[in-house]
């Protein structure tokens, strides 16, 4: 089956579903259901994610991806990346259901990526949750990507409570954030162009080196010594703000001038050098964040922290200082569904359901929640 047509017929059902009032979970709903098991989907970019977990635990974990595929063409292909999420979606839900030894019924709710991401990604993981959610009349979670990679640390330290300083650093975002609690936090400080991932990306292709940009400026930098003069970002001030285009810019200056001049320049040392300023700020950063809220325990999220240089230096900051580190393994950094599942774990204790109405969003603010099923009938019923 083609990605059109799929899709075409998942929309042609989800619009005889929003006309359906048999769908109605939320009145066998148990809040208070200390362990609720919790289905998460993810396909936000280039891999096909679904997991299951049992409270803070993780019963399963499947990933299928298309990453060598978009290898081929330097990047993500966003149409590439939403027919090859076609073909696995299905699959790989059933595989995660399976491997964890429940059945569908064992299901408390769906969690599903909407947002941000490659919008035709997103629509086939959110309209696949739909179906699926709907199909078992499951209550539907709609979950922020970024939001995701928060939660992750819950998985990895179940005893983990706010309040904490999180560092959050992915391709999209980069961010020092204050949680409050599980639901609420308050953004210290963020990029102020390109996101550290991003910059790891582009940073990359310059040296000529294949996609994904940041596992492989990690492998080229272990060669090479960090000696090449970089840019301090946002000297003399800036509070916990960062801003790595004049890092990016800093390198691609760096290398085009060797090459015009016909001077040789070691690849290795610009990946080394590239690396020690773009991690160092993150890690002095949060650092001070922690210090300033009087916090004892930071946590990381994003694909940027599964990056060695800068875990090994979060570590030492943090030993030194003696603050408590929750550093998800490397897998839960990146994308996958078991933080989807995990954000959706805590959106389920706060009643934050979504319904039939609910649409992917290729962007939206990193704050951004939505509305309670319960909140919108309750303005409904007021007329707001």
């Amino acid at each position: 089956m083609t990605a059109p047509v799929f899709i075409f017929g998942l929309v042609s059902l989800l619009k005889i579903l929003e006309r359906n009032m048999k769908y109605n979970p939320l009145n066998e709903i148990d809040l208070n259901k200390e362990n609720p098991i919790i289905l998460g989907i993810e396909t936000s970019c280039d891999e096909t994610a679904a997991a299951v977990i049992c409270g803070r635990k993780i019963l399963s974990d499947e990933i299928a991806s298309s990453a060598n595929i978009q290898a081929l063409y330097g990047g993500v292909v966003p149409e590439i990346a939403s027919r090859a999420h076609t073909d696995y979606v299905a699959a790989v839900v059933e595989r995660a259901v399976k491997n964890a030894g429940i059945t569908y019924a064992d299901i408390d709710a769906v969690a599903v990526t909407y947002g941000a991401g490659l919008l035709g990604a997103l629509l086939v993981g959110v309209s696949f949750a739909k179906a699926f959610a709907y199909a078992l009349n499951k209550p539907l979670i709609a979950v922020n990507h970024i939001r995701g990679h928060l939660a992750a640390a819950y998985l990895d330290s179940p005893d983990l409570k706010p309040p904490f300083v999180t560092l959050l650093a992915s391709g999209g975002h980069t961010a020092v954030l204050y949680a409050k609690s599980e639901a609420e936090f308050e953004i210290l400080g963020a990029t102020l162009d390109d996101a550290a991932g991003e910059a790891f990306d582009k940073v990359a292709r310059v040296l000529g080196l294949q996609y994904p940009g940041g596992p492989n400026i990690e492998r080229c930098a272990l060669d090479g010594t960090a000696n090449v003069p970089m840019p301090k970002m946002l000297k003399g001030g800036g509070g916990y703000n960062f801003s790595y285009s004049g890092l990016k810019t800093a390198v691609i200056n760096y290398c085009h001038t060797k090459e015009q001049k016909n001077e040789t320049y070691s690849k290795a040392d610009v990946a080394a050098s590239f690396q020690c300023a773009a991690v160092d700020v993150l890690v002095e950063k949060t650092i001070a964040a922690a210090k300033e809220k009087g916090v004892n325990c930071i946590t990381v999220g994003g694909g940027v922290a599964a990056n060695t240089y800068l875990r090994q230096a979060l570590q030492a900051a943090c030993k030194k200082e003696n603050f408590r580190l929750v550093l998800p393994e490397k897998r839960y950094c990146t994308d996958n569904a078991a933080m989807i599942a995990s954000e959706g774990a805590v959106q389920y204790r706060l009643g934050n359901f979504a319904d039939m109405s609910l649409n992917a969003k290729a962007s939206i603010p990193l704050a951004a929640t939505l509305e309670t099923v319960q909140s919108r009938r309750a303005n409904a019923a007021k007329g707001g």
